[in-house]
Order: C-alpha cells, then structure tokens, then sequence
C-alpha cells in the first residue's frame, strides 16, 4: 500500500488515534473585522500562518486584504456591480463569540468566530435585506496563507505550502510547514461549498518567482431572495501531518474524495472512492453527465467508471440532498501513443529547417495558436526563457530516449542534427554554454547539466566515445565556473556507471570526486538552502536529494543517505493529495506560466514538469532504501504530467490553475510548447535505469 492510500486508511480506522489538537489562536483588526494575526499555541516557531496585512512585510499587503474580507460581483436585475466588503459598520465581543458586521448595498455580511474546544470556527452569513432578488456571483473571501520565500532559513522556520482542493462541500486547505514538521494548519469546509481559489498580488515588482501572491477562497455563486441569507462555515484546526489532518478531516464529517490512479489510458476502469465516517445519504455519482451506481462497503463508497474516452473526465458525488464533491481523472489514448505523437510533432513543427539560419537544427518554441514555431528574433520581445537554449534541452533529451525506445532511425537522424547544434553553436571549445547561438544569452549554471545528460544519452544512442568525452568536459566547465555548492543535479550514478562500463576510470574518478565534493556541501549546509534563480523552491531541493541518493548509490557510504533522509521531507512539503490529475502529489510552482508562457501569467502551475523532478527523487529513494512506495509515487506523478500532452501531438508548458490570477480568468492551458518535454525524458529516464513498471 502506497502512503497516499495509507493517509485515507488512517483516516477511517485509526480516528480514536487522532492527535490532541493546539489551540489555534487569532487577533482581530478592530478597524476592519478582520482577522490580522492567526498563530497556533505553543508553537515554538510563534509563526503567523498568514500573511501580514499592515505593509510590514510586503508593502503592497494591507488591510483589504486582512482573513475574512473579500468582494463579489453582485446581479440585481439588468445591474451587475462589483462590490467589496473591507470595513466593518461594527464588531461585537463576547467571551465566547467575536462578530464582525458589514454592509454592502442590499447585502449584510456577519463574520462570526468562536471556538469548539481548540478549534476556530468562523461563518460567513450574507443577507438580503432588499426588496428582491440578488445573485452574487464571482464570491472571494481572503485567506492569505504565508506561502512565499524569502530564504530557506526563514521558510524552514515560518512558512506555509498552502495545499488546496476546492471540493465544493468537502473542500479544504492542508497548509504544511514547509520545515515538514508539525503543528500544520488545517481548514475544512463544515457548511455551504468552495468551487475554486483564486491568486492575487502577482507581479515581478510584487515579489516576483518569490511569492505565492494572496490566496482568496470561492464560495459558491449563490441567488438570495428577499429577506435570505446563505451561510458558509468552515473549521481552522491544527494537526500534525497528513494523516492527522484527513483524520480530523473526516471526524468533522467532510468526505474525503480519491482514485486508484488519477491518469487512465482509454479501455481501463478508474476506481473512484469516496470515504465518510458517517452515512451519505442517497449517493450518485456522475461522470461527464452518466449516471453509475455507487456501492458501499463499510465507509467506503466506490464506483466503477470505465474510461471510453480521452480529456478531462470529472467525476462528481451527489449526496445527502444536494451536496457535491467530485475527483479530477484524465483519459489518455496510452503514454506509448502519447509519445510517438510528440515525438512525430517534434520533427515536424519544432525542429527548426531553415539550413540558412545558425540554429538550424534546434528545437524550438512553438506556438499552438499560430501554428508555427516562435522564432524569438524581434529585440523589443525577445526573451531569454523562449531561446533556442535552455530548457529547450528538453526536446532533444526526450528525443535521444525516445530513439533508444523505438530505434526509429527519423528520431535518430533529427536528434543527432540537435546534438550538432548545441555542441557547434551553443558551447565553445572549452565547452563554456550560452543559451543562444549569439554567446550574448545567459552563460547559465542549470545549462551544463542539461547539456551533459544530452551527450550522455546521445552516447547511447551512437556508441560514440566523443559524446562522452563532450559530457565530462561539460561537467569541468560547470564546476570550475561555478563550483560544487550549486543546487542542479548532475545524474551521478549514470555519468559514472557508463564512464566505468566504457573503460573511461580517469575520468569517471574525475566526475565522482566533483560529484562527492559537491555532495559534501549538500550535507554540510543541510536545509539552509543558498538562493537561486528563486529564493527557495522544490527544485533546489530535489537536485539535492537526487545528487545525495546517486552518491549512495554509486559509494554506498550512509553519510549520503542519510543527508538525503534528512532532506527528502522538505521536498515532500511541497506536495498535497488533491484529487485531481492537477494536484495529487504535484509540488506547488507558481511562475513558470509567467517566464515560459504566451500569456506570461503568474499563478499555480500544476503540474509543470518540474514537478517530475521529485518523481525522479522518489524513485532514486526507492531504490537506495528498498520502499516501493516511493516507487508508486513516482509512477502517479510522472501519470499526472501527462495532461501538458494532447493527442494531436501539441503540447503546452504551464496549465493556470487558479480561476483567477489578478482578476482574470484562468484554468487555461499555456499556448507555447517550451520546456514540458523534460517531462518526458524524465519518465523514459526512470524507465530506462530503474526498471520501474508503467
């Protein structure tokens, strides 16, 4: 059994093993009724879970957008007004209860809070006291979770992944410590339905790759006659984990909502299972608007969803007289069929032909809208993450494995004209790497390794002993220009192991003992991670981890196990276990849209392919330990990355996933095709070394 599943089973078996909640405390702004300060007793760490609303930490954060304020657009006739509440006409309090009053038009808000043991309730009521009837649509109630980065330090000791699953009348937020360590903040809706979140405060003069932005929470479009009102209530606890947390989740009466897998191939039945302490009532589930009959055994409900077609397929849980939750699956014609399309559109539409142009040769970005490549040659729009460089590497290391999967001599002869490329008009003889065939773009540190693993497997793919020579000097320029306490991952065990195997020992003694020496650094600063591109995000933990796991693995000292044992629970802090293909086990990123995206929006991408990366840190650890857990995991994430894949071929590198990022609609899917095919040498990666089943 897999940790996800083990979560949801220590939901439901152990609940008299529910850990003693702290109490969770908070301050109220007297001018707005809001909540300014929202802290767990006896806390150590005396953090604020939320961010603070007086300017003091980030200038553009103020009151409006203290817990518990928040807007909506509100319908009265042929009107359609938008509307904010952000000062209270009064707050009244008790002992027992604090209630914050607000006015807007017609619409009466209460925000009421109190306690049940230690446990913070709050409840949001909006009234009509007009004289007929008012929709209130687009709702958003500020919960601006403290997600963001200013140094590892700081993350590791007062910071918060804010993990979300807008499940309609079973949604939550599972806000881990990003140390991984306990207490964690849990929020559950206990009364009306959340449908999304949305992100604001985005920008690079706002923070930048280094904030997650303010969280807003969406209730449900709600149509109030005169003289209604409507309620919202959700429970803010505390818990110790993720198990604690689904637990406490379920003893609150919520539903807890998963699937075998998340990413099913046209022909296999998806397990769709729905968990609750107590009996539902008249359970239906809908998928894509069929109806299939729900079966229960003990607390277990579950239903069998045969998967006759491809996209997005929701499936949706009616209960207990018209309350909903539902589990995000995708249907996919077969990972196989997946990549020969990639592969076939590679070739066709972003390999670029002109034998005139100096990057001939190169995969490039490709526009989905246009239908053509981006060829990033306009000075007034052109941009450093759409270069011909870069993470384009991606293409040409998925197409190496490819070919070493399919022998296809066309995807042999179109990656060696790659490999020409990047060794002829990216490096010099010294192999320094630019990202442009100029040398004027960035001489960039995460370059090398890319480059390097691409001449490795191209030695796979040609038995040329050169492509290994080319790697290893690459490896040399990187270190010596950079040295050996950079965060970017080297693929160790396979540099030295085909350098050993090819009778190469000078240097894959060479390799190793600048992989060891940066290993050593990785352990000697443990968790303080230094500042990157980002100040601190999953992919400077991964790196580690994966470097630290190919050291054991290829020396078998413990000291490198152990660094990684130590490191491998702030990587998994950056994952929740949402029920959707987006979210389940996918770290939160939240730029990537903005720097490789048409759009350049900022906000959630789930998943972007960096998030494979931590697949890649699973199965290394499975290996290195013998838990076949972390094989699973592995598998279900490198499963969800898929849906950046579509069946013509295409592809895009970021899905938004908030409903809105500062104000505008989102849930969209990127229309560049740019750095996502990492993805995919990743999966053929763990295929080809670790011998892992699909």
């Amino acid at each position: 059994m897999n940790k996800l599943n083990i979560f949801f089973s220590v939901a439901l078996c152990c609940i008299t093993t529910i850990v003693s909640a702290q109490k969770v405390v908070y301050q109220i702004q007297p001018e707005t009724g809001a909540i300014r300060h929202l802290s767990i007793e006896g806390d150590t760490r005396n953090m604020n879970w939320m961010l603070e609303t007086d300017g003091s930490q980030y200038k553009w954060i103020k009151e409006e957008y203290g817990w518990g304020l928040g807007g909506f657009f509100m319908v009265s006739g042929r009107d359609t007004i938008k509307q904010k509440w952000k000062e209270a006409v009064r707050v009244e309090q008790s002992p027992k209860r604090v209630s914050s009053y607000y006015t807007v038009g017609d619409i009466h808000i209460s925000v009421s809070r109190f306690y049940d043991k230690a446990d913070l309730i709050e409840e949001y009521r909006f009234s009509n006291k007009g004289k007929q009837a008012i929709r209130l649509v687009d709702i958003g109630i500020n919960t601006p979770f403290n997600d963001n980065y200013p140094d590892a330090a700081t993350c590791n000791q007062a910071r918060t992944h804010a993990h979300i699953w807008e499940g309609e009348n079973a949604a939550y937020v599972n806000a881990t410590h990003m140390s991984s360590k306990g207490p964690h903040l849990g929020l559950v809706v206990t009364q009306g339905s959340v449908k999304s979140y949305e992100i604001k405060e985005r920008a690079r003069n706002r923070g930048g790759a280094n904030t997650r932005g303010v969280i807003i929470l969406n209730p449900e479009d709600i149509t109030l006659s005169a003289g209604k009102d409507y309620t919202l209530s959700w429970r803010i606890f505390s818990h110790q984990g993720h198990a604690d947390f689904f637990a406490k989740a379920v003893a609150l009466g919520s539903v807890i909502a998963k699937s075998e897998k998340y990413v099913y191939q046209t022909g296999e039945t998806a397990e769709i299972i729905f968990e609750s302490l107590k009996k539902l009532k008249n359970p239906s589930l809908s998928v894509n608007g069929k109806t299939f009959p729900v079966t229960k055994t003990g607390n277990v409900y579950k239903a069998s969803v045969p998967i006759t077609q491809t996209g997005d397929i929701r499936c949706e849980l009616t209960y207990n007289g018209g309350k909903k939750t539902h589990v995000s699956c995708l249907g996919i014609s077969g990972v196989d069929e997946l990549m020969r399309k990639r592969a076939d559109f590679i070739m066709e539409h972003q390999q670029l032909k002109d034998v005139n142009d100096k990057r001939y040769g190169a995969y490039m970005v490709y526009d989905n809208e246009e239908n053509k490549i981006f060829l990033n040659d306009k000075p007034s729009v052109s941009y450093h993450d759409r270069d011909e460089g870069a993470e384009r590497m991606g293409m040409g290391i998925f197409m190496a494995l490819y070919y070493l999967k399919t022998k296809d001599e066309k995807v042999k002869e179109s990656v060696l004209k790659y490999a020409s490329f990047v060794r002829n008009q990216l490096q010099d003889e010294n192999y320094k790497t630019w990202s442009t065939v100029d040398h004027k773009g960035r001489n960039r540190n995460y370059n090398y390794p890319w480059v390097a693993l691409l001449y490795f497997r191209m030695f796979q793919v040609t038995g040329d002993r050169q492509f290994l020579l080319d790697a290893c000097g690459t490896f040399q320029a990187m270190y010596k220009q950079f040295g050996h306490a950079y965060y970017a991952s080297g693929q160790a065990y396979l540099a030295v192991t085909l350098l050993r195997e090819n009778q190469m020992e000078a240097e894959a003694a060479s390799l190793l003992a600048d992989y060891k020496k940066a290993g050593d650094n990785y352990i000697k600063i443990g968790v303080n991670y230094p500042p990157h591109e980002v100040n601190y995000e999953h992919a400077i933990v991964s790196p580690a981890v994966r470097t630290l796991l190919d050291l054991y693995l290829i020396t078998g000292e413990e000291k490198y196990l152990d660094g990684a044992k130590l490191q491998l629970p702030l990587l998994e802090a950056f994952s929740g276990y949402q029920p959707s293909y987006h979210l389940n086990d996918i770290p939160i990123r939240h730029w990537d849209g903005f720097y490789f995206g048409k759009r350049e929006t900022w906000g959630d991408v789930m998943p972007h392919y960096g998030s494979s990366t931590s697949a890649l840190a699973y199965s290394l650890y499975a290996r290195s330990t013998g838990d076949a857990s972390y094989r699973e995991r592995a598998e279900n994430i490198m499963r969800n990355n898929l849906c950046d894949f579509f069946e013509d071929g295409s592809a895009s590198c970021a899905y938004i996933y908030p409903y809105k990022v500062n104000g505008v609609k989102a849930q969209f899917y990127d229309p560049y095709a740019n750095d996502q095919d990492f993805f995919l040498g990743h999966y053929l990666g763990i295929m080809q070394e670790q011998k892992l089943d699909r």
